[in-house]
């Protein structure tokens, strides 16, 4: 239990950040911030994993700084590619 609440922490945490450093104005409140972050929790973990070997620098339901880094990398990567998908044709 106390997994999945540090997960939702560190997916709002990430979320937020990435919403602040990204630039653009992307929609979406509370709880699609909290996905995002999530979601490029899970991405971040991945591409750390890839990246620096099993280790990852970032273990899973800890927030730490290098967890928090890596799921705002994460979440960077998602809402890009979210905005490529959502683009309207001009």
């Amino acid at each position: 239990m106390g997994g999945i609440i540090a997960w939702i922490v560190l997916g709002l945490i990430a979320g937020a950040i990435a919403k602040a450093i990204y630039p653009g104005t992307q929609g979406g409140g509370f709880l699609a911030t909290t996905g995002l972050g999530i979601v490029g929790a899970l991405v971040g973990g991945y591409l750390g994993q890839v990246l620096l070997g099993t280790s990852g620098g970032a273990s899973f339901g800890a927030i730490t700084l290098p967890s928090i880094a890596f799921a705002v990398v994460g979440a960077i990567v998602v809402l890009f590619i979210w905005g490529l998908l959502t683009q309207r044709a001009a």
